[in-house]
């Protein structure tokens, strides 16, 4: 009798012959390297004495910042993990405004430890299943160490944003930025209703130093003079707003 080849050919391969296609431990691998590679990236930035990171876009533009979630938001991403967990720690920094690179280093060190079980024979499985009860666990433990505290309060609310700030900015550029953003938070705050961020404009001034951002309890309209010889300052003056463009336009 004569012998039949039979080839092996995925579903993935039919629809799509340039489709990459990786089984079992080796896709279990990719995925970790792509965890842990994110982790290194960011690694160095989380702390007062992380390194800057420095970003050239395709337009030549260069910025320098070691946040996270700006890092994040630049990086083109390709791996589906290292996007997936790219998202993880977007939803933490639309959640709570901070926490980016701790979020990302976590789950990279939670995946080195589990490629040490899966190189012991561990399924995986057992191992998420063993991720969702210490997740349960850390949730209890943070709720009974949880204290209700007034966040009415001024100088903890200050003290919550320079701690976020100073792994950011300089020590010196962190002091002047906690006050500025705990009172602009402060005139925006009703009490017992949700708090509209978009009611706080951050206006970049280019003849400025980062040391000489200020916070001003009210409008700013930054169109500067439409006449030369109009007053520099006004007070105690009547203010039209109207919804309508005044220029003149040719029709």
């Amino acid at each position: 009798p004569g012998l039949i080849s039979v080839q092996r050919m995925s579903a993935a391969s039919i629809v799509n012959k340039n489709s990459e296609v990786a089984r079992k431990l080796q896709a279990l691998a990719i995925n970790i390297s792509a965890g842990t590679g994110l982790q290194g990236i960011l690694k160095s930035n989380l702390g007062p004495k992380g390194t800057l990171k420095m970003l050239v876009s395709g337009a030549g533009d260069i910025k320098l910042t070691k946040d996270g979630s700006v890092l994040l938001h630049e990086m083109q991403i390709q791996h589906p993990t290292a996007s997936m967990i790219a998202r993880t720690a977007t939803a933490q920094d639309d959640i709570v405004g901070d926490g980016t690179t701790s979020t990302v280093l976590l789950i990279g060190e939670v995946l080195k430890q589990c490629e040490r079980y899966l190189s012991e024979g561990v399924h995986p499985r057992v191992l998420s299943e063993g991720i969702e009860r210490a997740r349960d666990m850390v949730l209890e433990a943070l709720e009974s160490l949880s204290k209700v505290r007034d966040t009415q309060d001024r100088e903890l609310l200050r003290q919550v944003c320079w701690s976020s700030l100073n792994t950011k900015v300089s020590p010196e550029l962190s002091d002047k930025l906690a006050d500025v953003c705990t009172d602009a938070v402060r005139c925006v705050m009703t009490p017992d209703e949700p708090i509209d961020l978009f009611m706080v404009e951050i206006m970049h001034m280019q003849h400025k130093m980062d040391t000489d951002t200020s916070l001003v309890r009210g409008l700013v309209l930054d169109h500067g003079a439409r006449h030369p010889d109009m007053p520099k300052e006004l007070r105690y003056c009547y203010i039209l707003t109207c919804n309508v463009n005044l220029e003149y336009e040719k029709s």
